[in-house]
């Protein structure tokens, strides 16, 4: 595991945002995002969906004899869907054979079944539980529209109750998506007691766009990638991880795990 450009602030404590992308194995859904303030930890939180966005995008391309590329798939992690779809024809030469349109209402008929059945990626539910048990406050901070949330985590209600809130992709306070800081500094916006200090929040990413954005606002960002993501993308992030097993919040000021990790989630 990588550590990037560390630099923590010491004796600080932070809530923890968290971004749809790096809780759920099936596809990532979010980021986690960890904000200091008041001797209060919040946190905001997010699931793995990529994996059935990806599927997805290969099945379409495969009928046009095309392939689904990482390079390309890095630069639509953590858009809006609507600019993500318009990248997505254009990138794959598709532009006047299939609209952005078209893209998304296929694709949204596609991820209905998958989204159903995501699951959360290793250590998250250990991590948000220990926050969670800590008094941290956590919320989640996710690029997906809020009826492609609500299916992402149909089986995890349990875990997104101990958010103190969610922010969607499609929240009418977001006017750009990332790398623009808009999600983030709206998610910081709803914690109770804001306005916290950026440089007071810690954010979970696994988009390079998602990390860009998180930076843009001013905040700390551990990433948590692909591991078929180019390493030369990891740019900008204070931490790298290949997992949330490796996580250790005692290194960010938050409270330290005290039981041996036994399970993989």
């Amino acid at each position: 595991m990588a550590a990037l450009g560390l630099g923590r602030p010491e004796n600080i404590q932070r809530h923890l945002i968290q971004a749809n992308g790096s809780l759920d194995k099936t596809e990532r859904m979010g980021t986690v995002v960890a904000s200091i303030a008041s001797g209060q930890k919040s946190a905001i939180t997010s699931h793995d969906t990529e994996r059935s966005y990806t599927i997805v995008q290969e099945r379409i391309l495969s009928r046009y004899g095309k392939r689904f590329e990482m390079s390309l798939k890095s630069k639509l992690m953590g858009l809006k869907a609507t600019e993500a779809a318009q990248i997505f024809v254009q990138e794959t030469g598709l532009d006047g054979i299939l609209s952005p349109e078209e893209f998304l209402k296929e694709r949204e008929e596609m991820l209905q079944s998958l989204f159903l059945n995501c699951e959360l990626m290793p250590g998250v539910s250990r991590l948000i539980s220990h926050l969670h048990t800590h008094g941290v406050p956590m919320c989640v901070a996710t690029s997906s529209h809020r009826r492609h949330f609500e299916l992402k985590t149909t089986k995890h209600k349990e875990k997104i109750s101990m958010m103190h809130h969610v922010v969607c992709g499609d929240d009418p306070g977001i006017k750009q998506g990332k790398p623009s800081p808009d999600i983030f500094l709206l998610a910081a916006q709803k914690f109770k007691g804001a306005p916290i200090d950026q440089d007071r929040i810690l954010v979970f990413e696994d988009a390079p766009s998602g990390v860009a954005a998180a930076k843009n606002a001013g905040m700390w960002v551990v990433m948590v990638p692909d591991p078929n993501l180019d390493t030369s993308l990891y740019k900008g992030a204070d931490q790298v991880l290949t997992s949330l097993l490796e996580f250790k919040p005692s290194d960010w000021g938050l409270p330290p795990f005290r039981d041996s990790l036994i399970s993989k989630y």
